[in-house]
């Protein structure tokens, strides 16, 4: 168990820099955007007053006032962008995380091969560095959702804000409802897809690793294979013309998703335990 934990630091200690410059510029895109579009709505409200010939202050009555779900509606792309920069940096490290080894003259994976540990913990290790990243992005635009929050009131005059809750800002911006779904069944759903689609990924580049050119078809085929499974639910019950219910179908799919996660898992730990030599 310490070794374990030891690779997984390793893990995350070779990958902090670039998960901080990630978290960097997504906070930097966000409040940008943010303090942009409120001061420019302001901006705006006040001309329009200038016009009218009214006071400063616009009543509540007059105009509509600003809420942190506005905000969130109208900063959606700029939320969106980074967002998808860190969803592409993540999908490019989940190979990067395996050939950085056997990249340079002296490959790194020789030296895992050879510590005195069990080899399925290399494997354990990376899964879970790279759930760490995952969960640590969406844990850190948790954390930016009170500090926008914050931003706004400290723009917004109170006299022309609105309280609003942070639960349905969320809502009104399509990257966060995509991020963060709000029921929990379908966090599950999202991100246990997510994993099991990442552990195809590393059995298939380890089966790459281990027959080299060959390995390239075993890879593409047992990829394909492992989509046709989870698929195959589906496309049993449209070529049968038979009528599934719901909860029939889940089940299917369910069970599919599971047979592709273990054998994924046993399969990568296999490959890597008997079949890749130093």
């Amino acid at each position: 168990m310490n070794r374990y934990i030891k690779l997984v630091h390793m893990e995350v200690h070779r990958f902090r820099w670039m998960l901080a410059i990630l978290m960097g510029i997504t906070a930097a895109c966000q409040i940008s955007a943010l303090i942009w579009t409120l001061n420019k709505e302001l901006s705006l409200r006040e001309k329009l007053l200038l016009l009218l010939n009214m006071e400063d202050s616009l009543p509540a009555s007059a105009q509509e006032q600003l809420t942190f779900e506005w905000a969130m509606a109208n900063t959606q792309l700029w939320f969106i962008l980074p967002i998808l920069i860190c969803i592409s940096v993540l999908a490019l490290y989940v190979f990067f995380i395996w050939y950085r080894d056997w990249i340079g003259r002296h490959t790194f994976i020789y030296r895992l091969l050879v510590l005195p540990t069990a080899r399925r913990n290399i494997y354990l290790a990376k899964i879970s560095a790279f759930l760490l990243f995952v969960f640590g992005f969406i844990s850190f635009q948790l954390i930016l959702l009170p500090i926008h929050n914050i931003i706004f009131k400290l723009i917004v005059p109170a006299d022309q804000r609105a309280d609003s809750h942070i639960v349905d800002a969320i809502s009104r911006n399509q990257a966060l409802v995509e991020l963060i779904p709000r029921q929990f069944e379908q966090f599950l759903y999202y991100y246990g897809i997510g994993t099991i689609a990442v552990l195809v990924i590393f059995t298939a580049i380890l089966l790459e690793r281990s027959y080299r050119r060959l390995g390239i078809l075993y890879g593409m085929l047992y990829l394909s294979g492992c989509v046709l499974a989870v698929m195959s639910p589906i496309l049993a019950a449209d070529v049968q013309n038979t009528y599934l219910y719901p909860n029939e179908l889940y089940a299917a799919e369910l069970i599919m998703f599971i047979l592709v996660l273990c054998l994924s898992v046993w399969l990568g730990m296999r490959l890597l335990a008997k079949k890749i030599t130093v």
